[in-house]
């Protein structure tokens, strides 16, 4: 895969999380994808475990506070992104 293609398909990933997260996480997510998009490909490892970090945090806060729905958008696209890495082996499998 090239570095453009990882660094389009992470980008339009965290997009994705962007609208499925709360404004507060939504702006460290908008943050992470401006690195993401200017940084070295070797920080894409990085980026992509930050933003499964931030699905997996922005995932507990809804079921906190109770919102199934916003969970279950939350979940799809953590599971998304956990995929792509996989894939594009920048996550190990597990």
């Amino acid at each position: 895969m090239t570095r453009q293609y990882l660094i389009g398909e992470l980008s339009v990933r965290l997009e994705q999380l962007q609208a499925a997260t709360a404004p507060a996480t939504a702006r460290e997510v908008v943050d992470l994808r401006y690195q993401v998009e200017t940084g070295p490909v070797s920080w894409l490892a990085a980026g992509l475990a930050r933003a499964l970090a931030l699905a997996d945090q922005a995932c507990w806060d809804s079921l906190d506070r109770g919102d199934a729905a916003a969970f279950v958008r939350q979940a799809a696209t953590g599971a998304d992104l956990r995929l792509f890495g996989e894939c594009a082996r920048l996550a190990g499998g597990g």
